[in-house]
């Protein structure tokens, strides 16, 4: 069974995101801040990466599960009346966008005793051009994604997916851009 089914992580195809230096804190996460100042100020001496033992994956998948079964999608102006609001969907009747979903399976991953060094909010672009969120989990068998459009998880590098940027591993406050060479791959095929 491949790592992408709910079942077990058996082989891996993920690969390890390639991240690059400092970049802009999302305003969204910025204001987040200015709520949890406790949250964005955690700082990691040790970047390892978490072992994808079945334990994880099965708190993994579970998480996962629950989040997107039991928070309904709606926009920040549905809301909160703005465009954009980062807060945690369980605070206002179960209801969140993307960053929302994020924030809430990686307090629950925290809960269960997972690194934040592992569990970073990461954007993205879809195809459409449209900003999403993700939680990018860092394990030693490479980078997953856990996606509220999505119920499997998945390698970073299976999805369709622009990534632009994601919190250091370092300081839950700054973030690092990504070099996502798949684009640049992609884009040169034919030319």
């Amino acid at each position: 069974m491949s790592i992408g089914t709910q079942a077990g992580p058996a082989r891996s195809t993920a690969t390890v995101m390639q991240t690059g230096g400092r970049t802009s804190q999302p305003i969204g996460h910025y204001d987040f801040c200015q709520i949890y100042q406790d949250e964005c100020r955690i700082r990691s001496i040790s970047d390892t990466p978490v072992s994808l033992t079945p334990k994880v994956w099965a708190q993994l998948v579970q998480v996962n599960t629950q989040v997107n079964t039991d928070i309904k999608p709606a926009t920040d102006m549905e809301i909160y009346g703005v465009e954009e609001y980062w807060g945690y969907p369980d605070k206002v009747g179960n209801v969140g966008d993307c960053e929302d979903y994020v924030l809430l399976k990686r307090r629950m991953l925290m809960q269960r005793g997972l690194p934040v060094s592992a569990l970073l909010i990461t954007v993205v672009r879809q195809m459409n051009g449209e900003g999403h969120a993700v939680l990018t989990v860092r394990t030693d068998r490479g980078d997953y994604v856990l996606d509220n459009l999505e119920p499997q998880i998945k390698p970073w590098n299976e999805t369709s997916y622009d990534y632009l940027k994601r919190q250091s591993t370092h300081y839950t406050g700054a973030w690092v851009s990504i070099t996502d060479d798949r684009q640049v791959l992609v884009g040169s095929i034919g030319k």
